[in-house]
């Protein structure tokens, strides 16, 4: 027996899903509404229902606006490939390539969002619903979201495919909500991947989230969320993960590659872990927080700062000099424990030029524990230099495995600010690699061998 809470959009008598996908779905939101009235029918009521989106392209020319519970959009795939890289060759070369856009149950956002405007007219799907109890149990599942294309953000800093700005969200959540899922999806050149505000109990888990100007945004405030496991990566002038008023989050799993203006940036956010991630990036600022961040477990991590070696890209940046430190802390009791910190960088790369970089720079704030961080920070000898023709994957790849011809950087592996007192640090930087007022502030050294 068929169930009439599950429907097929490209078997929807409404709209044509490859035309505008966004009037197909609103047309079924509103059947599942007319459909699912009663509040309590044998203790139970309005059961929501299932929109499956199969494999092909599907333009979006009409806002999706979801206000009901129980609702998952599913897909056949996530779909993504890199824009990044094809828009960076000629395009008289397209035609040898195997693919040339992302694929799988696809989503093409065709909204055109005024610039400087109103950002969630920008969202290929809305979700707000006023009232009690908050919207609940809305899941995102094995589908693309494809912004197409960046456009000119009048910088004169880079090609407009570079620019990471459109005005375009994949996934917008303006009020509170409980239990969402965003899961096994795939989000490409949309300057904002997923905006969410006032978030209890949200997982965003597996997902690749690529070649967006931000990839997770959780804005406003939330608790006990958490993101997992996703491959991800911002652009130059936004957040891989951004949290503000948080309290429990958990940032376990995820690898992160460049080259956002921050891996994760926390804003007056408490009590929340972010354990056994892999980030990568080309500038200062991997890590910040700000504000009252507070009670934070920061363990188990490796971070790697490198230069950018893939020439397109080369010359963008997020602005920060390496004084800033690697990781930037304000705020009290936050632990920086055991994690492995790497610094690969040419000295002609460094600002101000002639400075000694900043690993670990407390900024403010008070009763924050630094201990058995392992901080290895190299610099390149001479050898052979990137020619400008390599591809953005073995470019890349490349400078990851380079370690043969590297010499010792010096570095300032932890810098605490006057302004931060009765902070602990330890075993993550020898006496002379770590600046700290030890009047007002515990300090125990990395031995260094053979003295």
């Amino acid at each position: 027996m068929a169930s009439k809470n599950y429907y097929d959009v490209t078997e929807w008598k409404i709209g044509n899903p490859y035309e505008d996908i966004g009037e197909v779905i609103n047309s079924i939101i509103a059947d599942i509404k007319s459909r699912q009235t009663e509040l309590d029918v044998n203790e139970g009521g309005k059961p929501g229902a299932v929109i499956y989106i199969p494999s092909g392209d599907y333009h979006l020319r009409t806002q999706v606006v979801i206000d009901i519970s129980y609702l998952k959009i599913m897909g056949a795939g996530h779909g993504f490939i890199s824009s990044s890289i094809r828009f960076n060759i000629p395009q008289n070369e397209w035609a040898e390539l195997h693919d040339l856009w992302p694929g799988g149950s696809r989503i093409l956002v065709d909204l055109m969002p005024e610039a400087g405007g109103e950002e969630a007219k920008g969202a290929a799907f809305y979700v707000e619903r006023s009232g009690d109890p908050r919207i609940s149990s809305v899941e995102f599942e094995n589908f693309c979201i494809d912004g197409l294309h960046f456009v000119d953000d009048g910088l004169g800093k880079a090609e407009p495919e570079n620019t990471y700005t459109n005005g375009k969200t994949g996934i917008y959540i303006a009020g509170a909500q409980d239990s969402f899922r965003i899961t096994g999806m795939g989000f490409v050149y949309l300057e904002h991947g997923i905006t969410i505000y006032d978030a209890d109990a949200l997982s965003i888990h597996d997902n690749f989230i690529a070649e967006c100007g931000n990839c997770i945004e959780l804005r406003g405030s939330g608790q006990a969320s958490k993101i997992t496991d996703n491959l991800m990566g911002a652009g130059y002038k936004g957040y891989s993960i951004f949290a503000q008023n948080f309290g429990g989050l958990l940032v376990t799993a995820n690898n992160i590659f460049p080259r956002g203006t921050s891996s994760v940036h926390f804003d007056s956010v408490a009590r929340s872990s972010i354990t056994s991630n892999r980030f990568h990036s080309f500038y200062p600022g991997m890590l910040v927080f700000e504000g009252s961040c507070s009670e934070n477990l920061v363990s188990s991590n490796h971070f790697l700062r490198d230069h950018e070696p893939w020439p397109p890209m080369q010359g963008l940046d997020n602005g920060l000099d390496d004084l800033f430190g690697l990781l930037n802390i304000s705020g009290d009791h936050n632990s920086i424990v055991s994690n492995h910190i790497s610094e690969t960088i040419g000295t002609q790369y460094i600002k101000p030029e002639g400075a000694r970089p900043v690993i670990i720079h407390v900024v403010s704030g008070k009763g924050n524990h630094i201990s058995n961080n392992h901080i290895v920070a190299t610099t390149e000898t001479a050898g052979e230099q990137n020619d400008g023709a390599a591809s953005c994957f073995s470019a890349q790849v490349g400078a990851l495995l380079t370690t043969d011809r590297l010499a010792e950087l010096e570095v300032t592996t932890v810098l605490v600010e006057k302004e931060a007192v009765q902070n602990t640090v330890l075993d993550s930087g020898s006496e002379t690699q770590v600046i700290i007022d030890k009047t007002v502030n515990a300090f125990r050294g990395t031995p260094v061998p053979g003295v």
